[in-house]
């Protein structure tokens, strides 16, 4: 049975704000129970997870947050972009909600680098992580494929091309990652497109995509920590995404031991949107195997 949607301007009006080093930040809670952290994917925002919302918080406290310079957050022109700077944030999220438990993640994409950090902080003792599912990502710098448009973005006109970016340039962008068969409707192209025109989004695309290079300078010490096999990981991975799909499930089986890996057919790079469905069962098992004596630690 499909999982019921949550409209944009719903879920807009359920939002929260609150002030990270003087930028308002937008910010969603539902849900009792062990704190769950859900991390958005560039360049979208935090209503990508709204196909899962209810389900989850029916088991868990739910969180979630627009990053700073997405969705409906502040997105300042004059400001060095950083995953390090938005694990922060999530950081600081919680403790403005007084989250003191261990916190289980949810990531996507842009959100799995920033939860490679907070896992890389558990190790450091800075952060106390109880588990961590990454969905479609670039957890490994050598097997992300980036689109044309992120190829662009981080040329010398970068800037440039950010400032014209459109929907037009989007939804052509996004046919080329979703699944031949889940591809987001005309309506949700709208909805998207609204997140990232918010608050005059486009002038900074190019300052947020310096997530890729990041991504090179920190790899050795997130793969580090995702080796340490401490903490319970796994991934679900749509299979055909061009970005970080059954290739990068392949390089994650050949460097972390143990992998917990799931692969869904014909998904492309936005699973929770594409397969909700399918997303909740298999992290849904992977939580009820935590508690589990006999945890499986593979699953494809």
């Amino acid at each position: 049975m499909p999982l019921a949607e949550i409209p944009l301007c719903v879920w807009r009006k359920r939002s929260q704000t609150f002030v990270f080093r003087g930028q308002s930040i937008r910010y969603w809670t539902s849900g009792q129970g062990e704190p769950l952290l859900l991390i958005h994917g560039f360049p979208t925002a935090s209503w990508d997870w709204h196909y899962l919302w209810q389900p989850l918080a029916q088991r868990y406290r739910v969180i979630a947050c627009d990053m700073l310079g997405f969705g409906d957050s502040a997105k300042p022109v004059d400001h060095d972009y950083s995953l390090l700077e938005q694990a922060d944030l999530q950081q600081a999220l919680l403790a403005h909600l007084k989250v003191e438990q261990p916190v289980h993640v949810l990531a996507h994409d842009y959100g799995d680098s920033v939860a490679q950090e907070l896992l890389a902080r558990h190790y450091e003792e800075r952060f106390h992580l109880a588990s961590c599912v990454f969905l479609n990502g670039g957890l490994f710098p050598e097997t992300h494929r980036p689109i044309l448009m992120q190829k662009l973005l981080l040329s010398p006109l970068g800037w440039m091309i950010g400032r014209a970016f459109s929907r037009d340039a989007l939804v052509k962008s996004f046919r080329q990652i979703f699944g031949p068969d889940s591809r987001p409707t005309e309506s949700e192209m709208d909805d998207f497109w609204s997140l990232i025109d918010s608050n005059h989004g486009p002038r900074i695309m190019h300052k947020l995509i310096a997530y890729i290079p990041e991504r090179r300078t920190q790899r050795d010490r997130w793969v580090a920590a995702m080796q340490r096999g401490e903490v319970a990981l796994r991934v679900i991975d749509g299979e055909v995404d061009p970005i970080s799909g059954a290739h990068m499930v392949q390089r994650y089986r050949e460097l972390i031991p143990n992998p917990d890996t799931v692969l869904l057919p014909d998904i492309g790079h936005y699973p929770q949107t594409e397969a909700p469905v399918l997303v909740l069962k298999h992290y849904l098992a992977f939580r009820d195997n935590l508690i589990s004596p006999t945890r499986k630690v593979a699953c494809s």
